[in-house]
């Protein structure tokens, strides 16, 4: 079938009216008409005509971008995903650099047996009233980054490439790392690096960051002049394997952004809105600051002392008749108690200030868990809450995340959610099993596997999000009495990009979105939060000259180091010692929701095993996101190329309580295999201490951010001593029963075996108690 236009057919089941494709809503029942252009992978498809059909359904734009004319119907997939599919759903918590599968289409080629369809594509959406995007883009593909990379100013390249350091790690464990080095598949929507589908890497051959100093040498004479003396030193760094990790080449764009931020004024802007509804009886939302707040803070958020960094919380309760509302509210309380301690004017690295958000999702959940045990609250009576909240610091904003409350990010060219929703629908896609609109048709998808509240802060992971802003953005939170049905992916531009062309204030939008969700929705609270962040250049603030000399030396960060997003010491614990039973979980008080946090019980009743495999689709949120054989890790942690790997290493299983052995020395005969970090937020700490062969370690807490693989907090148990002729020979000093540190799990693997039998002499300062820290492994 050849058509010049396509037939939109309405999303609405009870409608199904055939529209033209200029519509944007349906002209029988007034619902909207969402354009969903897919990227078809694979070249066999260019066989296709301009207008013809695939699968009676996707019409055909030209080449390989296809819109599909049945939104309202269930994309086509396989009774078995093909190994194709695998790296795009285990990298769903990198959107939206990554796309997903959407749909899986017979197409009869032998080369290609089916067809792999794409959302979340560097593809133009349709361009609404005022929108950035012209008629005649909507529908093309986004510019290459080489084609970008000559019009972006400094920050922008810099930024640019400090997200493809951070992407390299997940897509290298996937083994689609190549995908990085082919520069027609990164694709630049403003700041935002997207990539337009995978390519598998080579068997014989895989990529090294040598391969991405290469690529990236390639571009230095587009760059600003202030950053070409830096990319140049950089470039050949990375050639010459002086930068050997992901996290090290992380570190260093780390700091030319935050030098070169110096010459950008940022300026921020909040406002927040609750309403019940209309059908509830009383508001179990939250958020902070209060409803109907609408505030401005100073540029580059030059606070006086005492004031705090802007702060935006966003709380949906659950819990029967009378809880959820009380564990928003107590949510709310003590993240804003706990978050006044943090100063504007002396903010801290990165990594501690991720850990002083998760101490406080970690207090909140304690103060919660802790009334409910109070107050004898059992099953449905127990009461909690999700969290989204947002921190403005410096040149960066954070998102914390914690349920199916979400944030969205929004710029005049797209609409992107940044948070995963902490379902079984997503834990389904993160471990491989379905796509993502599949998954939502499965009976209790949308069950929470966690929520402040509801079990001890042991089996809570909270994700915490970073994000440099180098554009006017606007970050939306919200409870999913807006979210649900896609209403902002409806309504975006109508309401926010007047915001961002100056035609509107940013209390008035917040406005707007409960009225949407209210007359589009009308099921349940609705709560808003907003965080508009303008960005203007501010050349007098730095000079091009001091600029350039300040990035022109690499930071002296030793290879063997990664960044750990975390600080272990004695004064800020990284478990909470609250002590609080495990209950069954509770109703949300919705209609949509009689068996919602149904995961959180699957949670506790398959323990560790389950949560071992949770974590490792976790990227960071990030991500860092998720059945009949027994699951593989979402991310296989391979062997530093350096290591001979153990037997034993895919085998190991690092649950929080687990416990090891060092029985395996480098293959340069290295005694003291293992080098722990006791305050990780500097790579250039030299306080470490290695573990030699023969000591045992517990696992006390495991640990990521965004993107990153995962770290293990250690304990040591026992110290084997090394001979006096080895002892001399081992760099740091030798680790002391009882004391803590963090090591990368793809460090430790190939050293150690888990979960051996163990004297209670190799035990010593474990003891007998497991202590379990972030896990949730049951004591």
């Amino acid at each position: 079938m050849h058509s010049l236009e396509a037939t939109l057919y309405c999303a609405n089941s009870l409608c199904q009216a055939p529209n033209p494709m200029s519509h944007r809503f349906c002209q029988q029942c007034r619902s909207p008409l969402p354009k969903r252009y897919l990227w078809a992978v694979g070249k066999e498809v260019i066989s296709l005509r301009p207008g013809e059909l695939l699968a009676e359904r996707y019409w055909c734009k030209e080449g390989q971008i296809f819109l599909d004319t049945k939104p309202g119907l269930l994309p086509e997939t396989l009774p078995e995903l093909p190994e194709a599919v695998e790296p795009y759903l285990r990298l769903i918590a990198c959107l939206p650099h990554v796309p997903q599968v959407y749909a899986l289409v017979p197409f009869g080629s032998k080369r290609s047996p089916e067809v792999l369809l794409l959302e979340g594509a560097p593809i133009y959406p349709p361009g609404g009233s005022g929108s950035a995007i012209s008629a005649e883009s909507e529908g093309t593909l986004m510019p290459d980054l080489p084609t970008a990379w000559k019009h972006g100013n400094g920050l922008q390249q810099l930024h640019w490439f400090w997200q493809l350091a951070r992407l390299w790690k997940p897509l290298h464990y996937e083994r689609v790392a190549s995908s990085l080095l082919n520069p027609a598949l990164l694709r630049v929507e403003g700041s935002l690096i997207r990539l337009l589908e995978l390519h598998n890497d080579h068997h014989a051959l895989s990529p090294t960051l040598a391969d991405l100093g290469e690529l990236w040498q390639r571009w230095i004479p587009d760059a600003c002049s202030d950053l070409t003396d830096f990319l140049t030193s950089l470039c050949h760094k990375l050639k010459a394997g002086q930068i050997t990790t992901s996290e090290h080449l992380v570190a260093v764009l780390d700091q030319a952004i935050a030098t070169y931020s110096q010459s950008f004024t940022r300026q921020i802007q909040i406002a927040t809105f609750t309403d019940q509804g209309p059908t509830r009886q009383r508001n179990e939302d939250a958020c902070f600051p209060p409803s109907g707040s609408a505030l401005v803070f100073p540029p580059n958020l030059e606070l006086a002392a005492g004031e705090n960094l802007p702060l935006v919380v966003v709380c949906d309760g659950i819990g029967g008749h009378e809880g959820g509302n009380i564990a928003s509210n107590l949510a709310i309380a003590t993240i804003q108690q706990r978050l006044q301690k943090v100063s504007a004017s002396t903010p801290p690295e990165s990594d501690t200030f991720i850990t002083e958000l998760e101490q406080a999702t970690l207090a909140a959940n304690d103060v919660i868990s802790q009334r409910n045990d109070v107050e004898h609250r059992h099953e449905r009576q127990r009461m909690g809450t999700t969290l989204v909240m947002a921190v403005a610091r410096a040149h960066e904003l954070y998102i914390t995340h914690v349920g199916d409350s979400r944030a969205y990010r929004v710029t005049p060219l797209g609409c992107h959610q940044i948070t995963l929703d902490d379902d079984l629908a997503t834990r389904e896609v993160r471990l491989g099993y379905a796509l993502y609109h599949e998954a939502l048709r499965q009976p209790s998808s949308g069950s929470l596997v966690q929520a402040l509240g509801m079990n001890a802060s042991t089996m809570l992971h909270p994700t915490v999000e970073r994000f440099v802003l180098d554009e006017d953005c606007i970050f939306l939170l919200c409870s999913d009495g807006l979210s649900d049905n896609d209403r902002v992916e409806e309504y975006w531009q109508t309401i926010l990009l007047p915001v961002l062309e100056g035609k509107t204030d940013l209390a008035k939008a917040a406005q707007q979105w409960v009225a949407i969700a209210n007359e589009q929705n009308g099921h349940d609270n609705v709560t808003i939060g907003l965080v508009y962040c303008r960005v203007f250049p501010n050349p007098a603030s730095f000079s091009s000259p001091v600029l350039a000399s300040s990035l022109a030396t690499l930071p002296d960060v030793e290879q063997a180091s990664t960044v750990l997003s975390a600080s272990l010491s004695a004064s800020t614990p990284l478990s909470s010692t609250l002590k609080t039973h495990n209950l069954k979980p509770l109703e949300r008080s919705r209609p949509r929701t009689a068996s919602l946090l149904l995961g959180l019980l699957l949670i506790v009743g398959v323990g560790g095993f389950v949560t071992a495999f949770l974590l490792r689709g976790f990227s960071f949120l990030t991500g860092e996101v998720t059945n009949t054989p027994p699951p593989e890790p979402a991310v296989s942690v391979p062997v530093p190329p350096t290591l001979s790997p153990s037997p034993n290493a895919a085998a190991n299983s690092f649950a929080v309580g687990s416990r090891m052995l060092v029985n395996r020395s480098t293959p340069a005969g290295e005694t003291a295999p293992i080098v722990l970090l006791p305050n990780p937020s500097s790579l250039a700490d030299t306080t470490r201490s290695s573990v030699p062969i023969g000591s045992v370690l517990e696992v006390v807490s495991l640990r990521r951010t965004g993107l990153d693989q995962p770290w293990l907090g250690v304990k040591v148990c026992s110290l084997a001593q090394p001979s006096p002729a080895n002892q001399s020979a081992i760099p740091q000093r030798i680790a002391q029963p009882g004391e803590q540190g963090w090591v990368p799990e793809s460090a430790i693997a190939p050293f150690v075996t888990v979960n051996v039998s163990l004297t209670q002499a190799q035990l010593g300062a474990c003891g007998n108690e497991r202590r379990v820290s972030r896990e949730g492994t049951p004591q």
